[in-house]
């Protein structure tokens, strides 16, 4: 496992902490890691990446330990890649190319296997540069076939190129269930919310403590890949929809980004995003911009959305840091709560900090014709009612907090109702 420490790249994490991330992602797959380092680049060769020195050093190494694969963290060129697999006579991966076997090892349901092939063939569509050069090229048939025929590698293009094609028209139908799905929530009143966070942060075991629900949840990187919702009862008793997504990463392989985008408008879709931070890591403030990079390019807008931060696993922190840690949370921009998924601490503030987001709506005057007890009821449900009176004509006036998809339900449901302004 190595990791090049490009000088002048300006990163904002620890080499030693990206190369230790490296290596989770590694025994994500149940590698044995053997060695680790942590290879300075004070300038990039184009043919390997690291310099004659380095490669022969990596070289005995490889030889003396017996080494089947050598990852780097970093992304490799084709030529790259095929050049050091031939100096060092073994397999190498560079971070694309081992998260996307994690990610093809972990996706469960239909649409997130055709996400990640579709990764995938769109990774190794551009490693098949120079694949094939110890082939000549082949020869066409007589006649009008004559002349020269394709050469090995344009028909492994036109093949992948074929299953890319398949793949994605596969994605539009499963893509289209899903937005009809996403519509039939909307035409529900109930708000939705998104949990997002960088892969271990806890948000799986957030999600199990929230609903009550039994999913996947290890100290692994990547343990849970496919989106789950579940029912979520917020502090007066109404619903929501709570959904877990993938987590986020550093250096997020573009293709995953595309592949996984109909996957994430979950998280453009919500009400509140909850961004679930692992608040006892060194690297908690890194992390959080690298979130936020993934959100920019899903073209989430961090500054007009309802973006909660979840400082979790406050645990796991020295009970005098987290003294601290309560009153940094309070002055915080975006607003954030201090929890422990594990503990529960927290949690009953997490909860009433996300139905105020909900309520932020300002309330509307409803009023409500003699005899229209459902309508009332309805209300109480799916909304927040600040203050009620009743008329005289035996009709109910009410002040309630309702969102936008909530307020348009009710105008279908109960057109007598006569909905007027705050």
């Amino acid at each position: 496992m190595i990791h090049p420490d490009r000088e002048g790249r300006g990163s904002a994490r620890h080499p030693e902490a990206r190369l230790e991330e490296a290596a989770g992602l590694a025994l994500a797959l149940d590698l044995e890691v053997r060695e680790t380092m942590v290879a300075v680049l004070r300038k990039l060769t184009p043919a390997t990446l690291f310099g004659s020195g380095k490669v022969q050093e990596i070289a005995t190494i490889v030889e003396v330990e017996d080494l089947d694969v050598v990852i780097i963290d970093d992304a490799l060129t084709p030529v790259q890649q095929r050049n050091l697999e031939k100096a060092w006579q073994a397999k190498v991966m560079d971070r694309t190319g081992l998260i996307l076997e994690i990610f093809a090892r972990r996706a469960r349901t239909r649409e997130g296997r055709l996400q990640v092939e579709l990764a995938r063939l769109t990774y190794e569509r551009s490693r098949l540069v120079r694949t094939w050069t110890h082939l000549e090229r082949q020869r066409g048939g007589f006649g009008v076939m004559g002349g020269p025929g394709e050469t090995q590698i344009e028909t492994d293009r036109r093949l992948i190129a074929d299953k890319i094609g398949k793949l994605k028209r596969e994605l539009v139908e499963v893509r289209r269930t899903r937005t009809l799905q996403r519509s039939a929530r909307r035409r529900v009143p109930f708000p939705s919310v998104a949990l997002v966070g960088y892969t271990n942060a806890g948000k799986s075991t957030l999600f199990n403590r929230l609903t009550e629900a039994k999913v996947l949840a290890e100290d692994m990187l990547f343990a849970t890949l496919d989106p789950t919702l579940r029912s979520l009862k917020l502090p007066d008793g109404r619903p929501a929809i709570l959904s877990d997504t993938v987590g986020f990463i550093s250096d997020l392989p573009h293709e995953l980004v595309e592949a996984f985008r109909a996957t994430l408008e979950e998280v453009r879709e919500a009400d509140v995003v909850l961004h679930v931070r692992d608040i006892a890591s060194e690297e908690t403030a890194a992390q959080a911009q690298d979130v936020r990079s993934v959100l920019e390019r899903l073209e989430v807008d961090m500054d007009e959305r309802r973006i909660l931060e979840v400082w979790n696993k406050a645990d796991l922190l020295p009970a005098e840091d987290r003294e601290d840690l309560l009153r940094d949370a309070r002055r915080a921009h975006p607003p954030a709560v201090v929890v422990s998924a594990v503990t529960g601490e927290g949690v009953d503030a997490l909860l009433a900090a996300v139905a105020a987001l909900v309520d932020e709506a300002p309330p509307v005057d409803v009023v409500t014709p003699a005899g229209e007890g459902a309508a009332v009821a309805w209300l109480y449900r799916h909304g927040r009612v600040i203050e009620r009176e009743e008329a005289e004509d035996g009709g109910v006036r009410l002040s309630v907090s309702l969102t936008a998809q909530a307020l348009g339900q009710f105008e279908q449901l109960y057109p007598q109702a006569r909905v007027g302004g705050p």
